[in-house]
């Protein structure tokens, strides 16, 4: 006859493998993708231009998705601030201007974004880039969060 220590053994043996395989469950993950990116060039002083960017991102996967950060990075810009070349402040941290937060979207659904200056122009006493976008253009997901189901 089997002890009632041996069935308890046995019972919590099996409740920690069930645990164990339960725990190991793939998780399901959001996944973003940008459908959709448009650039314009926007005077805002009298020899200054800025970069402002548009466009739409979908939600791939399997779940819903919270709190976005969408923002854009000009690869191609310099960081050294000069007249008549595009321009970037990469070493700080972008303005509330600079990005958009899309707080939720649901799995399978696409919503839009919009943020400004991505990139600086300016030319005293001078033409203005004339709609000379420049090369390198990146739309970013920096962060978003999984919601739980």
């Amino acid at each position: 006859m089997i002890s009632k220590t041996r069935i308890l053994a046995i019972f919590l043996y099996l409740l920690i493998a069930c645990l164990c395989v339960v725990s190991c469950a793939e998780k399901k993950e959001g996944k973003l993708i940008v459908t959709e990116q448009e650039f314009s060039i926007r005077q805002d002083a009298e020899y200054n231009w800025v970069l402002d960017a548009t466009g739409k991102i979908r939600n791939v996967g399997e779940v819903d998705v919270k709190k976005i950060v969408v923002t854009g990075y000009c690869r191609s810009c310099s960081e050294i601030w000069t007249a008549g070349i595009w321009l970037v402040n990469d070493g700080i941290e972008k303005s509330s201007d600079q990005k958009d937060i899309i707080s939720y979207l649901t799995a399978g659904d696409e919503e839009e974004f919009s943020f400004k200056e991505v990139a600086f122009y300016f030319q005293p006493g001078g033409p203005g880039p004339e709609g000379k976008i420049p090369d390198n253009l990146e739309i970013v997901i920096e962060s978003f969060e999984t919601v739980d189901g």
